[in-house]
């Protein structure tokens, strides 16, 4: 167009009124320099009009070069996260060290941080697991502390470290069976390895309240026995019961709550069989995926019984209350001992005591049964301290356990059949043993400790617990209409769990003050 115009007549006139002493000619370098610069404006506009599509396309959620920006910037994220990690503020402690290991491959804080509460909503179902801090509470401190700076596993430290101090001062024996729906540790009927006297469920019962209770110490609180915990706490050791049938009743729970927590249970087997322990008096089962043995000698009365010939060429069976019963050898080694005795102390022959306690070769014409008891109880306290290493051998003795009987004894028509629920306790009368009284003597007399299991206002309040008439399977039509009863053994699954349940508790409080006294 503008050359349009510069042509045109009207155009001219006015240039060369304008400018009369210039040619034509040089009339159009100026026109062309207006032109351009007329549309430099339009260039321009159209030149960031295009950088700027260009900029938006480059940043939209399609566009192919998108990821690759946000990879690299997270890459410097965590980049620059990585490297806070060593330029941290010189005032700002360093993170705290992993926690040490204990023996038995518990880290320290372990099983007893989990004690399971009493109360409301107190979870006693699981392995024990205590709940750790929460995501939140974790993420608030890059160095793994939570909000008050405490590291979780220095938290539960303290918790194991507070746990321990409580039941230390805690009487443990004071307090009450409460209902609980996760019990028992193992099903009615899921282990061979008990007799049929304790077998109740196999013999017949089947009412299973009785199976749904705890003990719940005043307080403080226990575990709950994790059978896979205390196998690794077992790990490599002997632990051997040493007493009466009411040992042995013990002895077969725990040997059912450890083989229940085994996965492959023909690694679980019998040392010697049921011949043998017939036959010598020792039983023995190996779990063989923790090289560790869990043992039972009978020796109902803790010393030896005797065989002493008479003039007449007969022979007298006496009591020897000098001499510590006869397979001691076999087990003085062991690093966990349990002792009893008690229950057969009431039987005739031992509750009269007339011509049967014998010392040296003095047999006593007549001795009181509590008087012979201490002395038995004094040479067993003797062997401990002689034989036994204390920093090697944990060494427990449980207490006397009640029994149940009503309208007679064992062998005059007792019963404890169609009892449901335990005492309540306030109305439970209980009375302390004589003879419990008479071992708490013996032991204060001792230089190796010794620790009492003293669960016998524990049983006192179960009178719904025995095997009563369960005691056997199949009855005859007679023994239906008068049946003898077992109001002094306990049905298993059933009250001796219990009593597991608290060795377990001294046995881990032990290995953890170990582990600190290793680790210090």
């Amino acid at each position: 167009m503008a050359v349009a115009a510069a042509s045109s007549p009207k155009h001219k006139i006015s240039r060369s009124l304008i400018s009369p002493t210039k040619p034509d000619a040089m009339a159009w370098p100026p026109l062309s320099f207006s032109v351009a610069r007329a549309a430099r404006p339009v260039a321009c506009g159209f030149l960031l009009t295009f950088v700027a599509c260009t900029f938006l396309f480059v940043l939209s959620s399609s566009s192919p070069w998108l990821p690759n920006l946000s990879a690299a910037s997270s890459y410097r994220s965590h980049f620059s996260s990585f490297l806070s990690r060593f330029r941290r503020n010189p005032s700002e402690s360093p993170p705290p060290p992993p926690p040490r290991l204990l023996p038995g491959g518990l880290a320290a804080g372990e099983g007893p941080a989990a004690a399971p509460r009493s109360g409301p909503g107190a979870d006693r179902s699981g392995s024990g697991a205590a709940e750790g801090p929460s995501g939140a509470a974790l993420a608030s401190r890059e160095d793994g502390g939570d909000a008050d700076g405490e590291s979780p596993w220095r938290k539960k430290k303290k918790g194991t470290e507070e746990w321990v101090q409580s039941v230390k001062k805690c009487d443990v024996y004071a307090g009450r069976w409460v209902r609980d729906e996760s019990y028992p540790l193992y099903l009615p009927g899921s282990c061979p390895h008990i007799d049929e006297p304790f077998n109740c469920f196999v013999n017949g019962r089947r009412d299973s309240g009785y199976l749904k209770y705890r003990w719940q110490p005043n307080d403080c609180d226990i575990p709950r026995l994790s059978g896979r915990k205390m196998l690794m706490l077992l790990r490599g050791k002997r632990l051997v019961f040493v007493g009466d049938s009411l040992n042995r009743n013990m002895w077969e729970s725990l040997v059912c709550i450890l083989r229940n927590s085994v996965e492959d249970k023909s690694r679980v087997f019998e040392a010697s069989g049921r011949q043998e322990f017939r036959a010598e008096g020792s039983y023995s089962f190996i779990f063989q995926d923790y090289n560790c043995s869990v043992e039972f000698f009978q020796s109902p009365f803790l010393v030896r019984e005797w065989e002493t010939p008479m003039a007449n060429g007969s022979k007298r069976e006496t009591l020897r209350l000098d001499l510590f019963e006869g397979s001691s050898e076999n087990y003085k080694d062991a690093d966990i001992l349990i002792f009893n005795t008690g229950h057969w102390w009431t039987h005739e022959k031992t509750s009269k005591g007339k011509d049967y306690y014998q010392e040296g070769s003095h047999i006593y014409s007549q001795l009181h049964v509590k008087v012979a008891f201490q002395k038995a109880l004094t040479t067993w306290g003797r062997w401990i301290d002689t034989n036994i290493d204390s920093s090697k051998t944990l060494v427990f003795f449980r207490g006397y356990s009640y029994g149940h009987f009503r309208g007679g004894r064992w062998n005059s028509g007792g019963r404890c059949d169609r009892e449901t629920d335990p005492f309540k306790e306030e109305t439970y009368a209980f009375k302390y043993p004589r003879k419990m009284r008479i071992l708490e003597y013996v032991m204060k007399g001792m230089k190796t400790p010794v620790f009492y299991l003293n669960i016998t206002r524990i049983t006192g309040l179960r009178k719904d617990a025995h095997p009563s008439i369960y005691r056997k399977p199949n009855l005859t039509e007679e023994e239906r209409r008068s049946p003898v009863q077992d109001c002094s053994h306990w049905c298993l699954p059933g009250v001796p769990d219990t009593w597991n349940e608290l060795l377990y508790s001294q046995i881990l409080i032990k290995e953890i003050e170990n582990g600190w006294q290793e680790n210090s």
